[in-house]
């Protein structure tokens, strides 16, 4: 049996709950199964390309809905989780019991081996760790920004790798791994330990440089980062410098695309706005304290004006408050 995995690439939740949905299967599904991961971004475009559900089974874990007949399995905690609304309506019609969805969960990892232990009677104790983690990184449940921002966890400096090394396909072959050793042993492989050295150095100078760019004032924090190479930095650290900050509007830029992140101080109580909603009216989405638009790469201009944008309207609501 091929099983094709789409998952979130670039991010920590994606890939751990891409390999609790490969040990789930294999446990409870299809005891030879043969894993394929295709990472997957956002970007302007349409993300799902016409032949990438190749597989016997196809499974999309931590990212948005397709409505493809191919599509077989599907888990997702994004307010922001499908393109359209017949990919909406797609989903309320199928009756598979494959297909899985809820929005209140802070990570696709904890949501996936909750349903897949009620639903069918996978045991997700041997994965304990990775599903903590999965949480405390996608929901942003760090005791302090000191915390979030220190590295000092393997899961954090594991987070780092999988999120700013620049290796091509990097994820994919971790996946396996994350099924079956602890998070202190993956981060000494080889091919995690080669990337961690120069990726926690950079790290150390993005902290100084996000100082530097930083215009704090009214409530938000707003950086543009987009000449530098720096999509993967750590989305903690303007809390760090500027603790008493409600949100962070940043301007980011790689070969595919240009990004606007817009996220909120995980440390303090928000204001009643919802941000997967405000960035849905450019084309993003994500969650309801953090969210996303992706542009095409060549489109940097229309990204700082959102972004501008983005970071004036929260000033004006934080003002108002």
């Amino acid at each position: 049996m091929r099983v094709r995995v789409c998952f979130h690439d670039k991010c920590f939740d994606g890939a751990a709950s891409a390999a609790i949905f490969s040990r789930f299967y294999r446990e409870r599904i299809h005891a030879d199964a043969k894993f394929c991961y295709t990472g997957m971004i956002h970007k302007a475009s349409q993300p799902f390309e016409s032949d990438v559900f190749d597989g016997e089974e196809n499974a999309i874990v931590d990212f948005k809905y397709s409505s493809s007949p191919k599509l077989t399995w599907w888990f997702d905690h994004h307010q922001s989780a499908f393109l359209t609304l017949s990919d909406a309506e797609n989903f309320r019609a199928d009756h598979s019991g494959k297909k899985f969805y809820d929005p209140t969960y802070k990570s696709c990892t904890k949501f996936l081996a909750t349903v897949a232990k009620e639903k069918f009677g996978f045991d997700a104790r041997p994965l304990a760790e990775l599903i903590q983690w999965g949480d405390i990184i996608d929901g942003a449940q760090f005791g302090s920004s000191e915390a979030a921002v220190s590295l000092k966890e393997p899961a954090m400096q594991l987070a780092l790798v999988i999120e700013a090394a620049p290796e091509p396909d990097l994820v994919p072959k971790l996946i396996p791994e994350l099924t079956r050793l602890p998070l202190t042993e993956i981060v000494k492989l080889p091919i995690v330990e080669k990337h961690l050295g120069p990726l926690l150095e950079r790290h150390r100078k993005s902290i100084g440089i996000l100082k530097e760019r930083a215009q704090a004032r009214d409530g938000v924090i707003y950086f543009d980062v987009s000449d530098l190479e720096m999509e993967g930095y750590n989305k903690f650290i303007p809390y760090y410098l500027y603790p008493e900050f409600l949100y962070t509007v940043g301007l980011s830029a790689s070969p595919m695309r240009a990004k606007v992140s817009v996220g909120t101080n995980p440390w303090k109580t928000p204001a009643d706005v919802n941000l997967a909603s405000l960035c849905e009216k450019y084309g993003g989405g994500g969650h309801a304290r953090v969210a996303a638009i992706s542009f095409a790469p060549n489109d940097l201009a229309r990204a700082r004006a959102a972004a501008k944008e983005i970071a004036d309207t929260l000033r004006r609501k934080n003002s108002s408050v």
